[in-house]
């Protein structure tokens, strides 16, 4: 910080300093995405509804027109995309039903699903997480659709996010619907929240990962790590 003309200027532009770096901050408070005990006792279209409102308030406070042909059906389309799209990972009835099958070939070798496209929201700014997330499974007695690999992993992108515990979040779900340990994660992404505010740095980048049962031993990791790298 440059230095200030007098004691309180830096005094008063070091607070200011501190309140919005400490808003930058990307802090995980817990594993499970914070939910209220309420959350789900509103319809689908009861919410879209609420939120059309609100939308509607922001864009007037910003001065918008909202008479505006290309304005006037702006909220109840943020609204809809909120509860239907965006942020549908939210509701456990969304949950991919991950049906698990008997591992008949015992293939017990590793399987990867890679570049597993991901769109997700910042839960500090609400703007878009936008990467990859590469999965892996060492198989025991049972397996799953490839699909569902997808679909889990989206399933929990879907929702207002960290890329830590959304990372974890899914590892954990793999373990649950694979009956393994042996589970391995890693999530490439951008976050504007980063890229078009703040620092405004576009060439970074956030990694993040989570190795489980023999995932915690080089040789696989090291394995995966080349599966995944390799185009």
């Amino acid at each position: 910080m440059k230095l200030r003309e007098t004691s309180w200027n830096t005094m008063d532009n070091h607070n200011i300093d501190n309140e919005e770096e400490a808003m930058d901050d990307h802090v995980m408070s817990s594993l499970e995405t914070p939910l209220r005990a309420d959350a789900f006792d509103l319809t689908d279209e009861e919410k879209i509804k609420i939120i059309e409102g609100h939308f509607h308030e922001i864009m007037h406070t910003l001065g918008l027109d909202l008479t505006d042909d290309s304005l006037k059906g702006t909220p109840h389309r943020v609204a809809k995309m909120y509860v239907k799209e965006i942020f549908n990972g939210l509701h456990p009835d969304n949950k991919p039903v991950a049906r698990r099958f008997e591992n008949k070939y015992k293939y017990h070798k590793m399987l990867v699903e890679r570049d597993i496209t991901i769109y997700s929201s910042c839960e500090h700014h609400f703007v878009p997480i936008i990467g990859k997330a590469h999965v892996a499974y060492i198989p025991n007695e049972h397996v799953i659709g490839l699909s569902k690999l997808n679909r889990i992993v989206q399933y929990f992108a879907r929702r207002p996010q960290v890329q830590e515990r959304m990372t974890m979040q899914i590892a954990n779900e793999l373990k649950q619907a694979l009956k393994t340990e042996n589970v391995a994660v890693l999530i490439e992404a951008d976050h504007l929240c980063v890229m078009s505010r703040g620092v405004n740095d576009v060439s970074s980048s956030t990694v993040t990962a989570e190795y489980s049962g023999l995932f915690e031993q080089e040789h696989f990791r090291s394995e995966f790590l080349g599966h995944i790298r390799t185009k």
